[in-house]
């Protein structure tokens, strides 16, 4: 399996494998320069490394902003194997770090859904999540992110949790926390994590499935994995101070209440114990209804207990980024999922694995009641937010390799128990019959067998044939959806970000290599500390690709300072934007430059107005009828400034943006502080001086 999911990820990339390693690490950029700082200087160094190159004039601490997992595996694995005298560059340690680690993936996913069913089951759902594209989107060689070995962490810490609550031992419980703690040095996922876990334990205890396996497991997990947890610089004391961890804290301070209850009950009378109960339930309701007070009214004042974070409140609200936080509903990984890209990242899967999780409800135990949670509540954050389907992709796997090992697994049962009665010729229900007839002749005897076995044969051609349908069928799916998979990760993730593919009329494909062409011109023609202000989407890569200065990239974690790139020229050398008008490229800045003021708007609300923008009808248009301000505005003259003397074919008029497929409303376009410096070959990107 483990080499099955490195050929899948590697092979299936449909002989581009030469570009993604050179290229595709760029779209991960950052994590390169911090891994490459971290095995040049050390770890201590990393730590306290002021990236000077990003947030000017802020620049950003680096060792306490970001979760150091990924840069501290990677460059543990080079280590080694410097050690072991295999002279490696780290840059390709880090091209195929997801590779290794999706690999690993599969094998925990196999022993996760063996304990959860059985070693059958376990294989259809190691060998689903090696190909499925949910979660090689994020494995392929070159991506370079975080999810790439959280995933693994999550499914690891997921198997031990199920081991620990099985065994009810404090060795794999502390297995359990220290893989929980890869996972928070890994990625901000943790939190799934950290609650899901302590909604396990919950509802067992609403269950009546509570013993003492479940309070060593959960005890020696939440001590240790909470102490554990805060020795992560970024995550800090956010443990023990925000509201999206304070689950796990009240379902430790419930079991230790529940157990001393217990154990009153079995040292008191009935009467003595009723008091004190109801004694314990007040106390508890109390200590209940001041923490939901602090949290949701205190603490803006109190400031101990911070409330929850943005990207938490809109998983329960999805109105509420949109016009509390524009920049966290501006990301497209956090738009609502729609129902084709289900059926693109998981294919047949979608629609077995609520018949695994039947099953599980069928034969339900304390184990099961864990991946029937997971499942639900996977699926309706998948549903909120398309970047959670990261999250959802293991625990479809699980249950559609439950249900195709359950219903083999029934059909050669069956088959077996036919091939049985063959052999023997008759039933135990004949024979016992006749055993009790003893005034049968030999005839009858021989006849009433010819009988029976010529029914059986009859009932197993039958059967055969129906099991052989069956058998076909199954083949069949499981051969769709390898093609699938095959073809969407070939051809939808195998593709390196920075550099776009098109096709022309005829079939063949164009390359379009405008982003690394810019970063290069800005690279040679510019000077070292020169500052580039930009969208904070590609803050990233000018400053890993370009080596240049940014404004903003994309932490994204100071909202006032991106609101400023939009409204100032803070002290920049060269201003670089994202037009697709020319190639009908969508991700452009215009399409994207509604957010730009939303956000600028949110922080400076009196400068800045949305509406002004928009056509008194409400429309958003950049053709004769558009918004004056918008015609008139900064980022539309950069976007189309020389494009209404371009004229593409004969059919449209010269200024016709394929983008919007309309010819743009100013083409008389002039700059007094700005001169054009660089215009790519597509038009893609734009460098203005």
């Amino acid at each position: 399996l483990f080499v099955f999911q490195i050929s899948s990820c590697i092979v299936i990339c449909n002989g581009s494998m030469l570009i993604i390693s050179i290229t595709s690490i760029y779209s991960c950029r950052f994590n390169y320069r911090a891994t490459h700082r971290l095995t040049t200087y050390g770890y201590y160094d990393f730590l306290n490394w002021f990236d000077e190159r990003a947030w000017y004039p802020l620049g950003r601490i680096v060792g306490g902003t970001i979760y150091p997992g990924l840069m501290v595996t990677a460059g543990l694995l080079h280590w080694v194997m410097n050690t072991l005298h295999l002279t490696v560059h780290i840059r390709d340690v880090c091209v195929f770090l997801a590779p290794l680690f999706s690999g690993l993936t599969s094998i925990a996913t196999f022993f996760l859904t063996r304990e959860l069913w059985s070693s059958g089951a376990g294989l259809f759902a190691a060998c689903f999540i090696a190909i499925v594209p949910g979660y090689i989107s994020r494995s392929v060689a070159g991506s370079y992110d975080n999810e790439g070995v959280a995933i693994f962490a999550l499914q690891l810490t997921y198997f031990l949790w199920i081991k620990a609550l099985k065994k009810g031992s404090v060795f794999w419980a502390v297995c359990c926390a220290l893989s929980y703690f890869y996972m928070v040095s890994a990625w901000g996922g943790y939190v799934f994590i950290i609650n899901l876990i302590p909604l396990h334990v919950f509802v067992l205890l609403l269950m009546q499935r509570f013993s003492s396996r479940v309070y060593v497991a959960y005890t020696t997990f939440f001590i240790l994995g909470l102490l554990l947890s805060m020795q992560i610089p970024f995550v800090g004391f956010q443990p023990i101070r925000t509201s999206e961890h304070m689950a796990s804290a009240g379902v430790f301070l419930l079991l230790q209440v529940y157990c001393f209850l217990d154990y009153v009950r079995s040292h008191t009378t009935k009467k003595q114990f009723k008091s004190l109960f109801f004694l314990a339930i007040l106390l508890i309701c109390s200590v209940l209804v001041v923490g939901v007070i602090d949290s949701l009214m205190l603490t803006p004042t109190s400031g101990y207990i911070a409330p929850w974070s943005g990207r938490f409140y809109s998983l329960w609200d999805t109105g509420y980024a949109k016009i509390h936080i524009p920049i966290i509903a501006s990301v497209s990984e956090h738009q609502p999922t729609t129902w084709s890209s289900f059926f693109f990242d998981l294919h047949v899967l979608s629609c077995t694995f609520p018949a695994g999780i039947w099953l599980c409800i069928h034969k339900i135990n304390d184990e099961r009641v864990f991946v029937v949670l997971y499942a639900v509540f996977a699926a309706y954050f998948a549903g909120v937010m398309v970047r959670l389907m990261l999250t959802l992709t293991p625990v479809v796997c699980m249950l559609a390799g439950i249900t195709f090992s359950a219903t083999l697994s029934y059909f050669i049962k069956n088959m077996q128990w036919l091939l049985m009665m063959i052999v023997k010729g008759r039933s135990r229900k004949v024979l016992t019959h006749n055993q009790q007839a003893n005034c049968m002749t030999k005839q009858e005897k021989e006849f009433v067998g010819l009988k029976y076995r010529t029914l059986v044969l009859k009932k197993f051609r039958d059967y055969v044939f129906f099991y052989g349908l069956v058998m076909m069928s199954f083949l069949l799916i499981l051969m769709l959806f390898v093609v699938h998979c095959t073809w969407v990760t070939s051809n939808a993730y195998s593709s390196p970000s920075v550099v776009l593919a098109s096709y022309n009329n005829d079939g063949s494909r164009v390359i379009l290599d405008d982003f690394r062409e810019a970063y290069h011109w800005l690279r040679q023609n510019t000077h070292e500390r020169a500052r580039v202000m930009s969208w904070w989407d590609y803050g990233y890569q000018i400053a890993g690709m370009a080596n240049r200065t940014t404004l903003v990239d994309n932490n994204t974690w100071n909202n006032s300072h991106i609101a400023l790139v939009r409204n100032l020229m803070l002290d920049v050398d060269y201003v670089l934007i994202i037009f697709g008008g020319m190639i009908g490229y969508s991700g452009d800045d215009i399409n994207k430059f509604l957010w730009m003021v939303r956000i600028a708007e949110g922080e400076h609300p009196g400068d800045i107005k949305e509406s002004k923008y928009f056509t008194q009808n409400g429309e958003f248009r950049v053709d004769k009828g558009g918004s004056p301000t918008l015609l008139n505005c900064l980022m539309y003259k950069m976007s189309y400034y020389r494009f209404g003397e371009l004229q593409m074919d004969f059919r449209s008029p010269p200024g016709y943006d394929r983008t919007r497929n309309v010819e743009i409303g100013n083409k008389n376009i002039k700059f007094e502080h700005l001169e054009e410096a660089y215009t790519s070959e597509h038009w893609l990107v734009r460098i203005y001086k």
